[in-house]
């Protein structure tokens, strides 16, 4: 297998290859992982900003007026849940250099034809991995936040979110959503392997929506149907996204 200039190495010099691209990987994450801990004001307004209703989201569709009080209950809570955003912020915005090591460190044991399919592969991934997060933090995480944290079962019984619990769910269903959205990738490379068809996509196109139920509700919280339906469409023009890029590899 060559190395990064292009020569062919020993098994150590591959080692050493590796060990230097993961110190850049750590070196350039732990820069932007303390950078986003070092602002921290600017971090969670973008964080917190779900829980009110001067959200973007919620002033395009004119939601009532709220704000969800967020409480602290730990004594080292707070400071462990600005170490472990400032962590993810760090991951995410160095993602497109880690990606881009790790291929670099790959792509000399590649052919040609196989590099171009791995660049495909990685590339398509990555944006649907971020455009999941970002329809999850616009659309998905709002309105599900605003069902639960002002749903009451009587007037005197106020709700009392914790920080910790408002950043769990938030971060579990950025990362479910991103996963969801990798649904065309995956079809497509199923499809290149000759494994699916769009004929088989059409035929199970009902089984598909009942699976596609059963996802939302796992991703929610919430039983409401409206929430549901916030979630399931996304998912739905998905497969639909599928079917297509099946049918045209």
């Amino acid at each position: 297998m060559p190395v990064g200039d292009g020569s062919v190495g020993t098994f150590w010099d591959h080692l050493d290859e590796l060990r230097a691209c993961l110190f850049r990987i750590l070196g350039v994450t732990a820069f932007f992982g303390v950078a986003a801990f070092l602002f921290k004001e600017t971090l969670f307004d973008v964080v917190l900003a779900p829980k009110s209703s001067s959200f973007i989201t919620y002033r395009l569709m004119n939601a009532d007026y709220f704000d969800i009080h967020l409480m602290n209950t730990g004594l080292t809570e707070q400071f462990m849940v600005h170490l472990k955003i400032a962590l993810y912020a760090g991951l995410l915005l160095a993602s497109p250099f880690v990606l881009y090591q790790l291929f670099r460190f790959v792509s000399p044991a590649l052919y040609a034809n196989e590099r171009h399919y791995a660049i495909a592969i990685v590339g398509g991934a990555y944006v649907m991995f971020i455009l999941g997060t970002l329809v999850n933090y616009f659309l998905v995480f709002p309105f599900t936040l605003n069902f639960l944290g002002t749903y009451q079962v009587r007037g005197d019984v106020d709700n009392m979110l914790t920080l910790q619990s408002y950043i769990d769910t938030l971060v579990i269903m950025s990362l479910m959503m991103g996963v969801v959205f990798e649904l065309p990738v995956v079809s497509w490379l199923l499809g290149k392997m000759g494994i699916i068809s769009k004929e088989t996509m059409r035929r199970y196109r009902r089984h598909a929506i009942v699976v596609i139920m059963v996802i939302a509700a796992i991703i929610t919280p919430t039983t409401d149907i409206f929430t549901l339906t916030i979630v399931s469409v996304p998912i739905w023009l998905l497969y639909e996204l599928s079917v297509l890029i099946v049918g045209k590899k």
